[in-house]
């Protein structure tokens, strides 16, 4: 199995009060052909299933939609409050609101394919880790969401950035050389799967590269085609 396309619901009801969400809909289906689009719910909630690179396409796509309609509403709150603002209100106020708003950092957010997720944190671990910002994941399916954080300070919000462009970037790499082999239980019994667990961890030091995932019905192998090949023959 290749990781060729991952499945992801995004929710574009953040533009409802800006945009036709429909409209927006046909805009992205033209901004990334190589997707596919499912039925837009009335939650503002829409499937949308394709590669990777074009999905982190699309994510700076609307990205820079959010980005711009900040930006507006920024334009919009200060000029309103340069209405309202007192003579005598002081520097010092000002000051504590924008440490108060730079203190709360930002937050990026990856969506990885939860094979690569995996493969990452056992071969990659350092790739989830950065001064100044808290990485996490969230597990659902065959999708993982990583979320990287601020710790805090000012600093946070441009480790974040790298942060999550080393991650993408791994990934991007690592779906271009990873396969997928899956070993499938015939008795479903639980001596069987511990059988094939001290099968694996027997020949797990001959394929340092190959990461073994256990479930219950089957295991997943993953790793370079030549080393899934060798590995599950030796099993099977």
């Amino acid at each position: 199995q290749a990781f060729l396309s991952v499945t992801s619901i995004l929710s574009v009801a953040v533009f409802r009060d800006h945009f036709v969400l429909e409209d927006l809909v046909e805009e992205m289906k033209k901004q990334s052909p190589a997707l596919s689009f499912g039925p837009l719910r009335p939650s503002g909630q829409i499937v949308v299933r394709g590669p990777f690179p074009a999905l982190r396409v699309l994510r700076e796509f609307l990205l820079l939609k959010a980005k711009s309609l900040s930006e507006d509403d920024k334009r919009e709150g200060k000029s309103q409050q340069r209405l309202r603002r007192k003579p005598q209100e002081s520097r010092g106020a000002t000051e504590t609101r924008n440490s108060v708003r730079d203190a709360r950092g930002e937050k990026q957010v990856v969506v990885l394919d939860t094979d690569i997720y995996h493969y990452m944190r056992r071969f990659l671990p350092k790739t989830f880790q950065a001064n100044d910002v808290v990485i996490s994941g969230v597990t659902d399916g065959d999708i993982t969401t990583v979320c990287i954080e601020s710790a805090g300070r000012k600093a946070g919000a441009a480790h974040g950035l790298r942060a999550r462009e080393t991650i993408e970037n791994h990934s991007v790499e690592l779906q271009k050389i990873l396969r997928k082999e899956r070993i499938c239980f015939k008795e479903h019994g639980r001596a069987e799967k511990q059988r094939y667990e001290r099968l694996c961890e027997r020949l797990k030091p001959r394929y340092p590269g190959v990461l073994i995932i256990p479930y219950d019905t089957h295991i997943d192998v993953v790793g370079t085609p030549a080393d899934i090949f060798e590995f599950t023959e030796h099993v099977r």
